[in-house]
């Protein structure tokens, strides 16, 4: 079983509008409302993968009822943690005539810390019969930003594989606490190691140092592929794996698609080269359609054979 987390979950409204202007009255050509936070994305493209998944998490008031509808109507398991405050509503405004997309996303709500503690427990409890737990999004507020590196200690308890995919300090806490997998963006990498990339070696190198902060596993996903530092048969090894950029019609929530894929993959028994190859082709069939997590695996099967794996050598570490 894989169990994904997201504690600030969102009921997301996308909405394609031409020519879009700020100041201007417009008419959507295409619009649509889902469950959403990374967590649940992911969640969405492992169901649509075959595999066995359950999104937990945070969810209150009448969005938070309706997020765990919409989970039910589209029949992905989910056991969400009832608290007081309202869960958030995002919209994202996409222009199909240039590409641009625009993001409205709500604070969310106030957490306590006994509402907390029940999702610790009811996570635990869950994780008894889990074998891969994907910790993914922002805090709400209210939320200690130690609150993942925790989870990951106890996880590790439990012999759980363990996938987080945040930014800011509770990722920096995060990765200290040993997780198996980190998966950043190119934005949220160079906040983790405190400098910029100029290119693939420098972000190739970035990722040997998050590895080196405390990570298993490191896995820097980029708007062509990714770069990536996994453990394998024969030892630790850097790839860069590629593939031609698609025209897309909406890139949110490919990273949440790539890390479906991904762990789809790993939990499969997959080589580590071959789980980050169907994590790419996952990430750029998903960017051809409006809303995140939504793929059609028969595309993902026929984009594979374009993603190619090399192996990165590094320059020797100074000091």
């Amino acid at each position: 079983m894989i169990i994904t987390v997201t504690l600030n979950a969102a009921i997301d409204k996308s909405l394609s509008v031409p020519n879009f202007r700020l100041g201007r009255r417009h008419r959507t050509v295409e619009q649509r409302t889902m469950a959403g936070g990374k967590g649940v994305n992911i969640a969405r493209t492992l169901k649509s993968l075959g595999q066995p998944v359950i999104a937990t998490g945070l969810a209150g008031g009448a969005t938070g009822t309706h997020i765990v509808e919409q989970l039910t109507d589209e029949s992905i398991l989910n056991d969400f943690v009832r608290i007081r405050e309202e869960s958030r509503t995002n919209t994202s405004v996409l222009d199909p005539t240039n590409g641009e997309q625009t993001e409205i996303n709500e604070r969310g709500p106030s957490v306590s810390a006994r509402e907390v503690e029940l999702f610790r427990d009811k996570l635990l409890y869950l994780a008894r019969g889990a074998a891969i737990i994907v910790l993914a999004g922002s805090l709400p507020r209210g939320i200690e930003p130690d609150l993942y590196a925790t989870l990951i200690r106890d996880l590790q308890k439990l012999d759980v594989t363990t996938v987080i995919d945040t930014d800011g300090e509770p990722m920096r806490l995060a990765v200290r606490a040993e997780p198996d997998v980190v998966s950043p963006n190119v934005l949220e990498a160079e906040e983790l190691v405190g400098h910029e990339f100029n290119d693939d070696e420098d972000r190739s190198i970035a990722v040997r140092e998050i590895t080196q902060l405390g990570a298993r596993e490191a896995i820097m996903t980029l708007t062509d592929g990714c770069v990536a530092q996994v453990n394998g048969d024969g030892g630790s090894r850097m790839h860069r794996v590629h593939i031609e950029p698609r025209e897309p019609i909406a890139a949110i929530g490919s990273g949440d698609a790539f890390i479906a894929g991904y762990v789809a993959a790993r939990y499969g028994g997959s080589t580590p080269e071959d789980c980050l190859r169907f994590g790419v082709a996952c990430g750029a069939e998903s960017t051809s359609r409006l809303g995140a997590g939504l793929i059609d695996p028969r595309e993902v099967e026929r984009l594979l054979p374009d993603v190619t794996v090399r192996d990165v050598q590094l320059p020797a570490e100074v000091g």
